[in-house]
């Protein structure tokens, strides 16, 4: 019988062994020598190795086609939102860094820029990391072994113990917001952290984190929910603090401090106890921090110096922080005190304080009102700021210009009397006369026709000038010229204006533009007030003012005003270091009966000065040649002081007229032969000997009988060069040394 053809359904008529080598040498199908039923060969090791081509082929195909579209999803993503993400609450701060106030962002958020090397305690940053991101500074934004073990923990617990989330992933989901949580948004958390780390630093990276972390309501960043919740800055963290705001973040609604206080202790303790399991506390420590209660309540965001961080605000543009010259600590002790007084003097009435340091002009605590939320006082009215009659507050300058005109003398003597210019006739505020009393004691009681009668001598629209020039901005009734009536507060000033012209007489005659924004360069220029013998005698003098009653015993250079019907009562004081004032009044300029500069505000400025925890720095001392002498030790024409109208001329008698130098004219000075160089001869024509030479307020000695007198030339500059003669009359001159 014929036998059947061999079919491939098997491999009949071979062996198990040469099965088998087959078998290993193709792994499919029987040997390669097998033939068809037409004698061909049947595909063996070629047909193997073109069907594992095409399937690398397609492997290689579909492995670029993912590449290719992994690379256009992540290219599709576009750039990360850095400008957004650092997007921050302004925040204003004192000239040290101290947070005054922060407003709160456009849509309501509070986000406080933070620097971890500056602003974060660092237990709480050994606490973040080791409980988020233990390998932060060795990863590039994916922790592979953070992922591992969190897949074994829930696969072996069934449930999550730790996230496989670096700080940088959580940075992204934060910078990207979704709600949803997926494999997609895991790994787009993944490529975004990859992006991060290429573009910050990892100081960087946790100044973003902390910033942005979520805490609950409207708070975002660590600054934002110490503040909040604790009180304070997170510079200083208690182990419980550093762990409850660790632990917020996690799931931050349902364990609000305001809301869930005890979701959130338990949150707290089992950051805790990680930390006992991770070494990274001890078991006691742990115990400690556990039964410290958690707050329950959410504290305001810190509102000092209101009035100065809402100036800043508008004029500084665009700054997420911006720093002033103002010393958080003087601001926190002044703010209450203004408080205290203002609401013991009665409804409605306000109080402004102004402290500024001399030597630079900087302003180191605006307090703008009582209470910048009490609407009867219209709290956020800036009373520093506003325009006010200063009562007495000038008077010091018009006796500054009267001693640097060289006629009148501190001890000099002056009649107290009613005297009349004109229509108008100054009295003094208790409606009494003194008599003749000396010109200190004139100026320390604050007497009206004394000043009036030296202002009259003066000139008041140069009394305006001077103050102008010093940085005075004085506001004169509409289109009316400076008249006497100013010197008694017929003209409006600011507080800050009255506390720059002040610090002037401690820094001997010049100001300095008040300064309340720190910024890099300080271009501001010194201003002429006073001439440094004529700032040193005003200084001198109101240093032996009397002290209020229940006043520190500090010896202060002060003055007060009160102005007419009783609308404003003011103090304004220096030492050696700083320049304080103080104004008490209604804001809308209604009479307070009773309201007196020395009752109300005077009590105020001594007590600043002693809240500034300072000691009283002496003032300068007298400058070379300044002539200090009782009243029988001066010079005749100095002892005592006569208005124009008093004087007593006998004959044909000439007005006092200086000869030489003329008025404004240049004089050149040969200095070859040593300091101080060759005389400068000084004639005068008219008066009534004996006459007295000045010299910026310095004495130089007495005019012949020739009428003339050789003195040695001050140092070049401008010069005012004074001749008094016997009754008091004078004639001023001034010239220029080259």
């Amino acid at each position: 019988m014929k036998a059947e053809p061999h079919t491939q359904s098997s491999c009949p008529g071979k062996s198990a062994k040469r099965v088998f080598a087959q078998m290993s040498r193709a792994s499919t199908d029987c040997g390669a020598a097998s033939k068809n039923v037409d004698g061909r060969d049947k595909p063996g090791h070629d047909g193997v190795r073109r069907w594992g081509r095409r399937v690398r082929s397609i492997a290689a195909f579909v492995l670029i086609l993912t590449t290719v579209g992994f690379v256009a999803w992540v290219y599709s993503l576009g750039p990360l939102p850095f400008d957004e993400a650092r997007q921050v609450s302004t925040t204003i701060v004192d000239r040290n860094g101290k947070l005054l106030r922060a407003y709160a962002m456009a849509d309501g958020r509070w986000r406080l820029p933070v620097e971890t090397k500056t602003n974060v305690d660092p237990t709480y940053l050994k606490l973040l990391l080791a409980y988020e991101d233990q390998r932060f500074y060795a990863h590039d934004g994916i922790d592979p072994l953070a992922l591992g073990r969190a897949a074994f923990q829930l696969g072996t617990r069934g449930h999550i113990v730790s996230g496989g989330s670096t700080i940088s992933m959580q940075l992204a989901r934060l910078m990207e917001p979704r709600r949803q949580r997926s494999l997609y948004a895991k790994l787009r958390q993944m490529v975004r952290a990859i992006e991060i780390e290429r573009s910050l630093s990892k100081s960087e990276i946790l100044d973003l984190y902390l910033a942005l972390a979520p805490y609950g309501g409207n708070l975002e960043g660590i600054r934002a929910a110490s503040i909040a919740y604790l009180g304070k800055e997170p510079k200083r963290l208690s182990l419980a603090e550093a762990a409850l705001l660790v632990a917020l973040p996690q799931s931050p609604e349902t364990r609000r401090l305001d809301r869930h206080p005890d979701a959130a202790r338990k949150a707290r303790d089992r950051v805790l106890d990680r930390m006992v399991e991770e070494q990274q506390i001890s078991l006691d420590d742990a115990k400690q921090a556990k039964a410290v209660p958690v707050p329950k309540l959410r504290k305001p965001m810190p509102i000092l110096a209101p009035h100065a961080s809402d100036a800043a605000l508008a004029t500084v543009k665009d700054a997420p922080v911006i720093k002033l010259t103002l010393d958080a600590n003087l601001q926190k002790v002044l703010e209450p005190l203004a408080r205290d007084r203002a609401f013991a003097l009665g409804p409605n009435i306000s109080v402004g304080i102004i402290v500024v340091d001399n030597e630079s002009g900087d302003v180191l605590a605006r307090v703008g009102s009582a209470d910048y939320f009490d609407e009867r006082r219209a709290g956020q009215v800036d009373m520093t700021r506003a325009v006010r009659s200063p009562g007495s507050t000038l008077k010091p300058f018009i006796y500054g210009l009267a001693f640097e005109d060289g006629f009148v003398h501190p001890d000099s003597l002056i009649d107290d009397r009613p005297a009349r210019f004109g229509s108008y006739a100054p009295e003094n505020f208790d409606m009494t006369f003194q008599g003749t009393v000396p010109v200190k004691k004139a100026l320390q009681l604050s007497l009206n026709v004394p000043a009036i009668v030296l202002l009259d001598r003066v000139g008041a629209s140069r009394l305006a000038s001077r103050l102008r020039q010093a940085g005075g901005n004085l506001v004169l009734p509409k289109d009316e010229a400076p008249g006497l009536a100013m010197g008694l507060g017929g003209v409006g000033v600011t507080l800050q204006d009255l506390a720059q012209l002040y610090a002037g007489f401690a820094r001997l005659g010049t100001t300095r533009p008040l300064r309340e924004i720190m910024n890099d360069r300080d271009d501001r220029e010194p201003l002429r007030l006073l001439d440094q013998v004529a700032a040193w005698q005003v200084g001198n003098v109101l240093l032996g003012t009397p002290p209020p009653e229940n006043a520190a015993h500090n010896r202060i250079a002060f003055k007060t005003g009160t102005s007419y019907g009783y609308r404003d009562a003011w103090s304004m004081g220096f030492d050696g270091r700083m320049t304080i004032g103080v104004w008490v009044g209604r804001p809308d300029g209604a009479p307070v009966p009773g309201l007196i500069g020395r009752v109300a505000a005077a009590p105020i400025l001594f007590d600043a000065f002693a809240r500034t925890g300072k000691t009283l720095l002496p003032l300068p001392k007298p400058p070379k040649g300044t002539l200090v002498a009782s009243n029988a030790k001066l010079p005749l024409p100095l002892r005592r002081f006569r208005p124009v109208g008093d004087l007593v001329r006998t004959g044909g008698e000439q007005a006092l007229h200086i000869q030489f130098p003329l008025n404004g004219s240049r004089i050149d000075v040969d200095r070859s032969g040593g300091e101080g160089g060759a005389a400068m001869p000084v004639k005068v024509a008219g008066g009534v000997l004996p006459m007295t030479v000045m010299v910026n307020g310095t004495a130089q000695g007495e005019i012949d009988g020739r009428r003339q007198r050789l003195i040695d030339p001050p140092g070049p500059g401008f010069a005012r060069l004074t001749v008094i003669d016997a009754t008091g009359a004078a004639d001023t001159v001034v010239i220029r040394i080259q």
